[in-house]
């Protein structure tokens, strides 16, 4: 398609945070993705699919447990069962061909990528943590009040709370993308991704880094 943009990719594991030091002794927070073993499991085309992407699995997995067509799948594309797919779209899908493997030298030191996953569950929070909401005041026969989220809404009109509105609810485990994320340091014989602050997830999480869809 022609909105379709030449992206580069890799799916991986988040194994925390650490830090480093730069060239000018400035201590920098970085998170390090587990990117080893990423292959691509199939290609798609503008003849056959309609669109043009590549299919990456990550993860190596015990053959029995998986499903006869995936198996099927897998053995198509010549490569052992991955845990995880993703599939991503890229103008130059026909560069790739299936059980071809992905290391993490496809990023340079200092390139600007997009980090995709899921964030931390916190389960059902009050306005005050979830939309930040300020607290009511602690004094002048207030009772109970400190973190109430208040009036939701008049009662005649409309009569009945608005669509979006701000309350109590579920918090968290949600898909984010965090934008241009640099990447620090890349160690392709260890399989290892070093980008520069925090993304998505907890330890052990999922995660696709994409080249940067608005990087300079």
């Amino acid at each position: 398609m022609a909105n379709e943009k030449k992206r580069t990719a890799l799916l991986g594991k988040k194994l925390g945070m650490d830090q480093m030091w730069d060239e000018n002794g400035i201590q920098v927070p970085v998170t390090l993705i587990d990117v080893a073993s990423d292959v691509v499991t199939a290609v798609k085309t503008e003849e056959t699919d309609g669109y043009q992407a590549i299919q990456i699995g990550y993860g190596e997995i015990d053959p029995k447990k998986v499903s006869k067509p995936l198996a099927g799948h897998f053995k198509k594309a010549g490569v052992t069962p991955r845990r995880h797919l993703v599939e991503v779209r890229t103008s130059d899908a026909a560069d790739y061909t299936p059980g071809q493997e992905i290391s993490a030298d496809v990023f340079a030191d200092g390139a600007l990528v997009d980090v995709t996953g899921t964030t931390k569950g916190k389960g059902f929070a009050g306005t005050i943590k979830r939309w930040g909401f300020k607290s009511y005041r602690r004094t002048h026969g207030s009772h109970k009040n400190e973190r109430r989220p208040g009036s939701v809404g008049a009662c005649a009109t409309p009569s009945r709370i608005l669509k979006g509105k701000r309350m109590a609810g579920r918090m968290g485990n949600n898909t984010n993308t965090v934008l241009n994320l640099k990447v620090v340091s890349v160690d392709a014989e260890q399989g290892l991704l070093i980008v520069k602050g925090a993304v998505p997830g907890n330890k052990g999480d999922i995660v696709v880094v994409r080249s940067a869809v608005k990087g300079a």
